[in-house]
């Protein structure tokens, strides 16, 4: 083999080895980008819920106040109603704030004041502080997000009067699971084997197609599981992680 071949070999070797730098350092980069997003919404949600227990804690002395006046006046009919809406509202934070994750925690605080801006019941049911979570807190509040932000479209776009969602945290033995749950319209057979794929949308709308591919994609990476149930009167996306050490 003569110099000029040699010199020749060498610069295609050299720009085979760039070019799969590049390609590397594009995908790393996109993970960045990907990652920045998650913890600036992250942040986002935490300064939510922040303002959220600081207006809360704010009120008690007003309610407080409130309550003290009708039992002076013995309107004990009054001060029952009035504390069963007092307490129903700070349900609603404290059932978002059980777990030892503040990430997670926000997120569903956040979630849950969307919903009830859409006209639908969210209910929160933790029974787990999630302390040894394998998963980053990032990359759970992503698959969290797109499985409730995923059910309340499919609510959205029904037209049932009552629209209910559900979020139970729980664990085993060895993982930690969570389920979204919604009274919206049954998915399929035939579409449950293609909804997690990437651009897979039963609407024309962008967007739409990517939320569960991140979930699946999210949930295979992190060796877990998903899972997809639905009749006539729920639908059921479940997800587990193993536990860390």
């Amino acid at each position: 083999m003569d110099e000029k071949t040699l010199y020749l070999v060498f610069c295609a070797t050299l720009v085979a080895i760039l070019a799969v730098c590049i390609v590397v350092l594009v995908r790393n980069y996109r993970k960045l980008l990907s990652r920045n997003d998650a913890l600036r919404e992250s942040i986002d949600n935490l300064c939510k819920l922040n303002d959220r227990l600081r207006m809360d804690r704010h009120d008690y002395l007003n309610h407080l106040q409130i309550v003290y006046g009708l039992m002076e006046l013995e309107e004990y009919d009054e001060m029952n109603s009035y504390l069963r809406k007092v307490y129903k509202e700070l349900l609603k934070t404290g059932k978002a704030v059980k777990t030892s994750k503040p990430a997670i925690n926000a997120l569903l605080a956040a979630k849950s004041a969307e919903s009830e801006a859409k006209g639908i019941e969210f209910v929160i049911e933790v029974k787990s502080d999630l302390k040894n979570l394998g998963i980053e807190d990032w990359e759970l509040c992503k698959v969290l997000s797109n499985l409730i932000d995923n059910a309340q479209r499919a609510l959205e776009e029904s037209d049932i009067e009552e629209k209910k969602l559900r979020v139970n945290i729980t664990e085993e033995k060895e993982r930690y699971i969570f389920s979204v749950e919604d009274n919206g319209p049954m998915i399929s057979e035939n579409i449950r084997e293609i909804i997690f794929k990437k651009g897979f949308t039963t609407k024309a709308s962008d967007g739409h197609g990517m939320g569960l591919a991140i979930v699946s994609e999210i949930v295979c990476k992190s060796k877990g599981e998903i899972e997809l149930t639905s009749d006539s009167e729920e639908t059921i996306f479940t997800v587990s992680f193993e536990k860390g050490v």
